[in-house]
């Protein structure tokens, strides 16, 4: 893919341009931003860029051009055709996986167990979140992790020489996710690597990521989309009113999966909205046996899964503290959210606006190392009980 196909981020295509034209590509980027933001797009849009997909639109990279090994025509074609299909066999990726039920203990699991899955989610869209990846996967309630078997491999593919004669891309999704064994085992690697060899992270947690390897990459922190281009892109590629668009927009705050989201019919927003005025309703009457019966529901979803609803949580409890304040310039609701938000938003007050955001917050947290999800939930229940009295 192109770097035309990357929503927005125009300041990031300028910064990687002027890096290739002033011969300046570090040998291993970490690419950080919110999610929906456009890394793994910007990243596989550079690598093509490296190796052969170029199409000289802007000055800067006709410049950029200028400094990379010629093509010709034929070699253009060739790249291109497998750029488009991601089967450049000088772009890697490396990425989470899980491990399937049944297999040998023996076996370390690597990015090219799932090399098909992976390819068929990518190719379709460069924009996409871990629950898609884990659906893809058919993952269940496991949790992705990038072990050893995967480092391992690295080493053995990018020991080879360039087939094409230039640069080797490897992209690492998630690199936060690399267990101990695996992040110190390509720490030499990533600090030594082989001629023409670029590695490109993309992050959503750089604090997650081992030090040693943080500070050997050189950081770049991708905004979020603006609203005006976000706007666009959803008139331009979804063909949505202006109007829609808009609101659209401004709810996704620069988060193109979210923009997404919102124009599906079914979309998880309204279930968690759902549960959010159920969890709210019930903690208002004090129904402590169908708190628990709540509890127990969400305790079935996947881990992932409950930790989007929980950030989602949060992001109401701001929306409906600032509703308080009737402007509508600091607010980001659906229609349906700000429905609710009239009678409801005057139980977010200054009393408690911080200690149900540190709830909802401490919850993620947990769910994250593991705890026991009934327990979680029906704590996080209890809790709101007594903070949606305080005044």
């Amino acid at each position: 893919m192109g770097f035309n196909e990357v929503i927005g981020q125009e300041e990031a295509k300028q910064q990687f341009m002027k890096l290739v034209a002033e011969q300046r590509v570090p040998h291993a980027m970490l690419l950080c931003g919110p999610m929906g933001c456009g890394k793994m797009a910007l990243a596989i849009a550079f690598a093509s860029f490296l190796l052969g997909e170029r199409d000289g639109s802007d000055p800067l990279q006709s410049e950029a051009v200028k400094v990379l090994p010629e093509l010709t025509a034929d070699k253009k074609r060739n790249a291109e055709a497998m750029l488009a299909k991601l089967a450049h066999p000088d772009l890697l990726f490396s990425y989470p996986v899980i491990r399937p039920a049944g297999t040998s203990t023996d076996h370390k699991m690597e990015s090219d167990d799932f090399a098909k899955e992976w390819n068929q989610m990518v190719v379709n869209s460069p924009y996409f979140s871990m629950d898609q990846w884990l659906a893809a996967m058919d993952a269940g309630n496991q949790q992705a992790k990038i072990g050893v078997g995967e480092s391992d491999s690295l080493i053995r593919k990018l020991s080879m020489k360039s087939s094409q004669g230039g640069y080797k891309v490897c992209i690492i999704w998630l690199p936060e996710r690399m267990n101990g064994e695996c992040a110190n085992s390509l720490l030499k690697l990533i600090e030594e690597p082989p001629s023409q060899t670029v590695f490109i992270m993309v992050c959503e947690e750089p604090e997650r990521l081992l030090e040693t390897i943080r500070s050997r990459t050189q950081r770049f922190d991708i905004k979020k989309i603006d609203t005006p281009t976000l706007e666009k892109a959803l008139v331009d590629k979804r063909f949505i009113a202006e109007e829609v668009a808009h609101r659209i927009a401004r709810v996704a705050n620069g988060n193109w999966l979210a923009a997404l989201n919102e124009l599906d019919s079914g979309n998880e927003n309204r279930l968690f909205l759902d549960m959010f005025i159920m969890l709210m309703r019930l903690a208002y009457m004090r129904k402590i046996k169908d708190l628990k019966k709540w509890s127990d529901a969400v305790a079935t979803y996947g881990r992932e899964k409950q930790k989007r609803m929980l950030y989602y949580f949060i992001h109401l409890i701001r929306e409906n503290f600032m509703y308080n304040f009737q402007n509508p310039d600091l607010n980001y609701m659906t229609i349906e959210e700000e429905e609710f938000s009239k009678n409801f938003a005057r139980f977010i007050n200054e009393a408690n606006v911080v200690e149900l955001t540190e709830t909802f917050d401490r919850g993620i947290r947990d769910i994250g190392q593991n705890a026991n999800a009934k327990i979680v939930f029906f704590d996080i229940a209890l809790k709101t009980i007594v903070l949606l009295i305080q005044k």
